[in-house]
């Protein structure tokens, strides 16, 4: 129970360091903490410029996780996301490039603009909470989450999700417009910062949120 009385006040502790940055729908942010603190992953579908990736950067560094954004274009390749094998006659050994699926907090942006090819290598280490490159597997870091975005179906040159694929996601959300100018304002004070990690406090580390992340299930 005081483990659990703990783990309640860090969360609580972490939504309100987030408020000192995110200035806009507490609701969303709360959904999407939830999911992390679940082991689950998040899809959000908006239109670009909503700050999407200020928020994945913020949530990384109050939760103390390496945090790595892939940008999803059509010829993006799998081998861009997970890596890849590169000979080395010094040592006369292929060497392991890691790709950057190798973070805690992955932000995958804009996942329908790139081919079901490539789509299905991340989703992939999403379930298995590790990759193989050629024919060697290799975990993934603990905790593992992926944050996907994904713009409306009827932005051109998309490639929609599967259904299948869309379940390998606990929830999916939309953060939508500001509602008026003061929030549009509002926001953009909060963004004016690119970095967040470089003011926000750090609440958890991967350790301490693997530990609620078990309590939790």
């Amino acid at each position: 129970e005081q483990e659990i009385e703990n783990s309640d006040k860090q969360i609580a502790r972490m939504m309100d360091e987030i408020q000192k940055y995110y200035v806009g729908d507490r609701e969303i942010i709360s959904k999407i903490v939830a999911s992390i603190l679940s082991s689950g992953h998040v899809l959000l579908e908006d239109n670009p410029g909503i700050g999407k990736t200020f928020v994945a950067k913020l949530l990384a560094s109050i939760l103390g996780m390496s945090y790595k954004r892939i940008q999803f274009t059509p010829d993006l390749l799998p081998s861009d996301i997970l890596g890849t094998k590169i000979y080395r006659p010094a040592k006369g050994e292929f060497e392991l490039v890691k790709g950057p699926i190798f973070a805690n907090l992955i932000l995958a942006d804009e996942i329908n603009r790139a081919p079901p090819k490539t789509q299905s290598a991340l989703l992939e280490a999403m379930e298995e909470k590790q990759v193989t490159i050629e024919g060697e597997t290799f975990p993934l870091p603990r905790p593992f989450i992926v944050i996907a975005t994904q713009n409306p179906i009827e932005f051109e040159g998309t490639y929609p999700l599967p259904e299948a694929q869309m379940d390998r996601f606990m929830i999916q959300l939309s953060f939508g417009y500001p509602k008026d100018d003061m929030e549009i304002l509002k926001r953009r004070i909060s963004w004016s910062n690119d970095d967040p990690s470089s003011q926000a406090t750090k609440i958890f580390s991967p350790d301490s949120l693997i530990k609620i992340q078990s309590l939790v299930e």
